[in-house]
């Protein structure tokens, strides 16, 4: 082989290197641009306003009268408790109702005409004995006075006339209080008796219609946890309802996609449990809270070249349109371009 072909062969292993090498280079380039141009998927979680329903009274459940998966409307009776305290303590509340009105009823209608009747009779009687006694006692005192009558026989007949004259003002003063009717003081204090037993009757039917426990919202029974013939105490859950308008999907997003998640901004997610092959299920929400979500989920640098760690924010959208076939705890998925995501000075790499 010459020196000049031994160059010649020299040169062109030098531009193939060079060609090889200004190749991978360009692929390089090319898989990262590609690998930046692909979305990201973040994946959510449904969530559901849900209401426990709980028993302010101790008791046994007579009757449950929905099952898993029923609609309810507001005020639909969801249990029926049977409690033969509350029973007991609406009885004794009705009876002294009763007993109260009737004290009310008497103050207020005063004495019966008979009673009036008699108490006038005894008044006219101790006034006629005292006007004896009056009598009685002038005609002593005149024969005292010509000394024909002891004094001893003079004071007695003084002391029967002012003692008799005594009990006929006393009757006097019953038969006016017959006439006049109960004090207003007396009424009063009826009034408030009836009054306070009127409230314990409330208070009664309270824990009665607590008894029956009534549907506080529209919505799904999600969970029955107890059976007719139970015994439950007081504030003990006893199933759980779901309102299907109040729904929404939970994400956790770095800050340096927050820019596409912010207040007011809209995106469409993908619902595999509601998608079939041939179509998948799209759903549009509305963001309407973002917050700072603990340190345990802030991506750390691992050392001091990488920069600054990057947290991470937990974001609450709604749906623009509620659909009532959405259950709690179903996956969204949402592709996030990359090419808009924030600038990372931090360089932190999220694998």
């Amino acid at each position: 082989m010459t020196p000049s072909t031994t160059v010649k062969i020299r040169k062109l292993v030098i531009i193939l290197l060079v060609i090889s090498a200004l190749g991978f280079i360009f692929y390089g380039l090319k898989k990262s641009h590609d690998s930046n141009d692909e979305p990201i998927t973040l994946q959510g979680q449904m969530e559901m306003q849900t209401t426990a329903i709980a028993s302010k009274v101790a008791g046994r459940v007579a009757k449950v009268f929905v099952t898993e998966g029923d609609f309810v409307e507001v005020g639909e009776q969801l249990i029926e408790m049977d409690s033969p305290e509350i029973t007991a303590k609406m009885n004794q509340a009705l009876a002294a109702r009763e007993a109260a009105q009737s004290q009310l009823d008497k103050a207020e209608a005063g004495a019966r005409p008979q009673e009036v009747a008699q108490a006038k009779a005894g008044w006219q009687a101790h006034q006629a004995a005292a006007e004896l006694a009056q009598s009685t006692y002038e005609r002593v005192n005149r024969l005292y006075n010509e000394g024909l009558m002891a004094r001893q026989k003079r004071d007695e007949a003084y002391t029967q006339y002012i003692a008799q004259h005594e009990q006929a003002e006393a009757a006097r003063q019953q038969y006016n209080l017959a006439l006049e009717g109960a004090r207003s003081e007396d009424k009063q204090a009826a009034a408030a008796q009836v009054a306070q037993v009127d409230a314990k009757i409330e208070e009664a039917q309270v824990a009665q219609d607590e008894a029956n426990l009534k549907s506080p919202i529209a919505g799904i029974v999600d969970d029955v946890i107890i059976n007719a013939g139970e015994v439950v105490g007081q504030g003990v859950p006893l199933m759980t309802l779901v309102n299907p308008e109040q729904q929404w999907v939970v994400l956790n997003v770095t800050e340096n996609y927050l820019n596409q998640f912010g207040i007011g901004q809209h995106f469409t997610g993908h619902i595999p449990a509601l998608s079939t092959p041939e179509r998948p299920y799209q759903q549009e929400f509305v963001v309407y809270a973002s917050s700072m979500l603990s340190d345990f989920a802030t991506w750390r640098a691992t050392n001091s070249e990488d920069g600054f760690d990057v947290r991470t924010f937990e974001i609450k959208a709604r749906p623009t349109t509620p659909n009532k076939n959405i259950r709690a705890g179903m996956s969204v998925t949402i592709k996030v371009d990359p090419n808009l995501s924030n600038a990372n000075p931090s360089g932190v790499s999220h694998n």
